[in-house]
C-alpha cells in the first residue's frame, strides 16, 4: 500500500457566510440555490428514499445536504428521522482524529513524538519506532488484517483481526489486542487501514483524558457540546477505552454538524474547537489502498476529484463529505452491502456535482 508525500495546494475551506446562524441550536434551513436541477435533486433522493428506491441501495436511513450552512435537502427512511441517532462505524475514527487534535493543541500530545504505548517500550521493539503520527495515517506497520469476512472454507489463514477484535478475542480491550500484534512493515513505509490502530490511538487518549464517564464527560464538553452535537453517545470497551474505530451513536443533524465543523477549518462560531492545521493534515493525502484506489489522509479519506473533497467513511457506506469546493457537506446514513457499494458511491457523485 502506497505511502507518498502530498502535492499541490489544497482548496481554500469556506467561511461561515455572515447571515447564517450556526447551527448549535438549531440547523438554518432554506430553498435549493437558484444554480442547482431542484427537480434532479428530488429524483435523485427518490432513488434512495422514494416509494420505489433502487433495490441495490439496501437501506437507506439518513440523506442531509447542507450548502453554504442551511439544510437544503433532508430525507430519511422508515422509522428514521432527525431524533434517531445513527451508528458511525468507523467515522468514529474522524471523531477521534478531533480528539485528538484538540489535545494536541493543548500541548498534551505530541503526533511526532514516540506513540505511549507500553507494548513497545522496549528500546529493541522494532515497534518502539510507532509515533503517534504514524497511527493518525496508518502508516503504524502492524500486522492487521481489516477484512470483514471470514473465509467460506473455514479457514483462519485470512481470518479478520478486526471481526476478532471488536466481537471475538479483543472484544473487551482491542488496544491491547492490536497493539500485541507484530510489525509487517517498518513505522512509516506502509499504508494499511486499521480499525485496530484506531483502537490504539484511543487508549492513548484515555491515558491522557480518562475512560469511561471521565472520557465521556470531556468528550462533551470538548467537543461535542460547543458545536451542539447533543446526541453523540460514544461506546466503551470493557477496558474503560473509547472504541474509536467504530461505535459512535449520533443524529443526522449532529453528524452534518461535525462535518460542519472541518469544512470550516476547525472554527465554530467564533472558537476554534480544533486547529485549522490539524483540519489541513487530515485532509492532506499521504496514502492509498492500491487495492480500492482510496486515498487518505490523516484518520479521514481524501477525493481526487478537484473538489477538495474529504470525507468521513463507514462500513455499509456510511458517509461524512465535506466538498469545499461548493461549501456543502452531504451526510448520507444507511445499510448497503459491500457487493452494492457501487449504487451509493455513483449516486453520492451525482449529487455532489449538482452543486458544482
Amino acid at each position: 500500500m502506497a505511502v507518498f508525500d502530498p502535492s499541490g495546494p489544497l482548496l481554500d475551506l469556506p467561511t461561515q457566510p455572515r447571515d447564517v446562524p450556526w447551527p448549535t441550536q438549531e440547523w438554518p434551513t432554506g430553498p435549493v440555490p437558484s444554480s442547482v436541477d431542484d427537480k434532479a435533486l428530488n429524483a435523485l433522493l427518490d432513488r434512495a428514499f422514494g416509494p420505489q428506491p433502487d433495490a441495490t441501495f439496501g437501506e437507506s436511513f439518513a440523506t442531509i445536504v447542507v450548502k453554504s450552512g442551511r439544510i437544503v435537502a433532508e430525507r430519511y427512511g422508515p422509522e428514521t428521522d432527525e431524533t434517531t441517532p445513527l451508528l458511525s462505524w468507523s467515522m468514529a475514527k474522524s471523531i477521534t482524529h478531533a480528539l485528538i487534535g484538540i489535545l494536541v493543541d493543548d500541548g498534551r500530545l505530541d503526533p511526532a513524538a514516540r506513540a505511549a504505548v507500553v507494548d513497545w517500550d522496549g528500546a529493541d521493539d522494532p515497534r518502539h519506532a510507532i509515533t503517534l503520527q504514524h497511527l493518525l495515517r496508518m502508516t503504524d506497520g502492524l500486522d492487521f488484517n481489516e477484512t470483514y469476512q471470514i473465509p467460506d472454507d473455514g479457514s483462519t489463514a485470512a481470518w479478520s483481526h478486526c471481526i476478532d477484535m471488536l466481537f471475538g478475542e479483543g472484544a473487551a480491550d482491542p488496544a491491547a489486542y492490536t497493539a500485541a500484534r507484530p510489525l509487517a512493515h517498518p513505522p512509516g513505509t506502509s499504508f494499511n487501514y486499521s480499525s485496530g490502530t484506531t483502537n490504539v490511538v484511543a487508549r492513548i487518549l484515555g491515558d491522557v483524558i480518562g475512560r469511561d464517564e471521565l472520557a465521556r464527560n470531556w468528550m462533551h464538553e470538548h467537543l461535542f457540546a460547543p458545536i451542539g452535537m447533543h446526541s453523540a453517545d460514544p461506546r466503551f470497551a470493557e477496558s474503560g477505552d473509547f472504541i474509536g474505530s467504530s461505535y459512535l451513536y449520533a443524529t443526522a443533524r449532529d453528524w452534518a454538524r461535525f462535518g460542519l465543523l472541518y469544512l470550516r477549518g476547525g472554527q465554530w462560531d467564533g472558537r476554534q474547537i480544533v486547529a485549522r492545521s490539524w483540519v489541513d493534515d487530515a485532509r492532506t493525502t499521504r496514502g492509498r489502498d492500491d487495492e480500492t484506489g482510496g486515498e487518505y489522509g490523516s484518520h479521514w479519506w481524501t477525493y481526487p476529484d478537484g473538489r477538495g473533497r474529504f470525507f468521513a467513511s463507514g462500513f455499509e457506506w456510511q458517509r461524512v463529505a465535506c466538498v469545499p469546493s461548493s461549501d456543502l457537506v452531504v451526510v448520507r446514513l444507511g445499510k448497503t452491502a459491500e457487493d452494492d457499494y457501487p449504487t451509493p458511491v455513483a449516486w453520492f457523485d451525482e449529487l455532489i456535482s449538482l452543486f458544482d
